[in-house]
């Protein structure tokens, strides 16, 4: 079990950060994001039950026999309650029993791995296993504590509408202890929040769908019709995030300008939905009015859903509160699977510190990985280039640079694939995507990305488990529990077709893809020209990459090979250690295929 450092916090120094600024910490920040619910379980007591996970109102109920899922068992078997539902169904009702104890027996991994700020997705409590379907914004999910029984007993003492009756849970104040340990290592954290909509079960929905028009909250959400009692049928209506209709979405209003999905658009949300939004920031940025105590920021979920002017709003009301919290909007689509958004509205100082910048990635996926839609390095250059261009320069470095996340294939899969990215990457909608173990080549070209990712401008992000060597598809595929090395694992199902006769493949904790990943990191973090120097790129031609990171005092030059042979490279004048290699180089040196080299120079 954890053992407290409280004794030895000291929280993160607070920076004098202009308001039109990313925090400077957040540009040597090396992301990690965690998934709760899959990432360890700490405690067996605080297992979800039946009546936790239900959403009675959209027929989402337990099955019969339900029961939580074994850490290690198959991702592609079935227990005896799943048996005559389709895969993607059972997915939804499983649980593993992950929660923020595990998060907190992890913290030495991760400190001994390198992280320096945890982005952990929706620990709000609701009944899904992601968490934006809220049932209370302002309390810790009740199975991510100790104590879910008595929790709920505290939450149901509340008037969830007035502050001043909140109390702290047995999750909550496990989360406050969190976020000591967290700072006691230096590190950062930040939440994820969902302010577009929430779950059926929020309790401001609930007292809608039982009050109708004479709700205190009718208003809060986008309602177009309500029941009429005097009629048979039950004409309540009402619009659910991107149709679904457990998350109905919070109300928008003065809204100016055409409102189009993957679009910024000009307006607001509803006052009182508003104004318990921030509440709900100030408890977890200032509990008890100790910023010290408090988060360090906020990821924001669907943010091209939610109007520019409260964005604005909550960006005042945040840096009020803390003056060195970090804001990443998730800025994605503009037209699936083909455009993706640009993020210049959201990052001129007035609304984020920065997004998830999947802008970088794909253009790095088709350079680095074999796939179907080829860049050569110049097209590469200069799709990044552009994407660097459309935000300020100090929004550069503060960029959440993902590769992977919750929404995403893992890497490992992604790389192993050829498809345009994002699109039917899944064996449901193509029979012949490539779900088991990667081949070698893969493992290569992967790692090289990671060469990149770490001496690129941006904050390098790691999707919880990614280090550990997982491969999965899409959703729900890359939110497997996590393989750790003091577990046992079931062999893998392959679901597809697939070269070769085997039909399962061992899963587990990969050491050799985990000390990469620690080296890249350790390189990063102990050669700060990589978080905040400029970069200019030397040689653009075929496969072969070579830029430079510098500032006044340092230089490093970074070789990328993805040719099919070896190459023979010319170097300047000068002696460079060789950072991934620890050999020093003063003349012409070979880097063989799916190679790389990270070059300091020494004299």
């Amino acid at each position: 079990m954890f053992t407290s450092l409280s004794a030895d916090f000291t929280s993160p120094q607070q920076e004098e950060t202009p308001f039109d600024k990313a925090p400077e910490w957040s540009k040597s920040a090396i992301w990690y994001q965690i998934f709760p619910e899959r990432f360890r379980k700490g405690m067996e007591s605080n297992n979800p039950k039946p009546e936790n996970i239900n959403i009675p109102p959209v027929g989402q109920i337990a099955p019969e026999g339900w029961q939580v899922s074994s850490w290690g068992r198959d991702w592609y078997s079935q227990d005896a309650w799943e048996e005559g539902r389709e895969f993607i169904d059972n997915t939804y009702y499983r649980r593993y029993g992950g929660d923020l104890q595990g998060i907190l027996d992890k913290l030495d991994y991760l400190q001994d791995l390198g992280v320096t700020a945890l982005y952990i997705n929706p620990l709000n409590d609701a009944p899904s296993s992601h968490k934006y379907d809220a049932r209370n914004y302002h309390h810790i999910d009740v199975n991510f504590g100790p104590d879910p029984e008595g929790d709920l007993g505290i939450i149901a003492s509340e008037d969830p509408a007035d502050p001043a009756t909140w109390q702290w849970t047995a999750a909550d104040r496990l989360f406050l202890e969190l976020i000591k340990e967290v700072h006691a290592r230096n590190m950062r954290i930040i939440m994820d929040y969902s302010w577009n909509h929430t779950g059926v079960m929020f309790w401001a929905w609930q007292d809608v769908l039982k009050n109708q028009s004479q709700s205190r909250y009718k208003d809060w959400y986008e309602i177009r019709s309500f029941d009429d009692p005097n009629t048979p049928h039950n004409e309540f209506a009402y619009t659910g995030w991107v149709g679904v209709p457990s998350l109905p979405e919070i109300r928008k209003v003065d809204v100016t300008t055409h409102r189009i999905n993957g679009q910024p658009y000009e307006g607001n949300i509803n006052e009182g939905a508003k104004q318990h939004i921030f509440a709900v920031t100030r408890r977890w940025l200032a509990p008890n009015g100790n910023t010290d105590e408090g988060i360090d920021g906020f990821r924001l979920d669907v943010a091209d859903q939610i109007g520019l002017g409260f964005w604005r709003d909550f960006r005042r009301e945040v840096r009020s509160i803390k003056i060195d919290a970090y804001l990443v909007g998730e800025v994605w689509w503009d037209e699936w699977p083909d455009k993706l958004m640009d993020p210049t509205p959201y990052t001129q100082g007035d609304v984020f510190d920065a997004v998830m910048f999947y802008q970088a990635y794909r253009p790095a996926r088709y350079f680095f990985a074999h796939t179907d839609y080829p860049l050569d390095a110049q097209q590469f250059k200069d799709s990044l280039e552009y994407e660097w261009n459309r935000v300020p320069e100090d929004k550069r470095y503060a960029m959440m640079n993902v590769s992977s996340t919750h929404d995403t294939p893992r890497l490992l899969t992604d790389f192993y694939n050829t498809n345009k990215y994002k699109f039917h990457a899944n064996p449901r909608e193509e029979p012949n995507y490539r779900t088991g173990r990667p081949d070698e080549e893969t493992y290569k070209r992967l790692r090289l990305y990671l060469v990149h990712l770490f001496t690129t401008i941006g904050a390098p992000h790691i999707w919880n488990g990614e280090e550990i060597g997982m491969w999965g598809a899409d959703d729900p595929d890359e939110r497997k529990p996590l393989w750790w090395p003091d577990h046992q694992f079931e062999p893998e199902t392959r679901t597809n077709i697939q070269p070769g006769d085997k039909l399962y493949d061992d899963v587990g904790f990969n050491a050799e893809h985990f000390e990469w990943y620690k080296k890249l990191i350790a390189i990063r973090k102990n050669n700060p020209v990589l978080n905040n120097g400029a970069i200019e790129f030397l040689t653009t031609a075929g496969g072969i990459l070579i830029y430079r990171r510098y500032d006044n005092q340092d230089e490093i030059l970074v070789y990328l090979n993805t040719e099919d042979h070896e190459y023979t490279f010319n170097l300047p004048d000068g002696q460079y250690l060789d950072l991934l290699t620890d050999q020093r180089i003063n003349g012409p040196f070979t880097l063989s295929t799916l190679n790389g080299a990270i070059l300091k120079r020494l004299v």
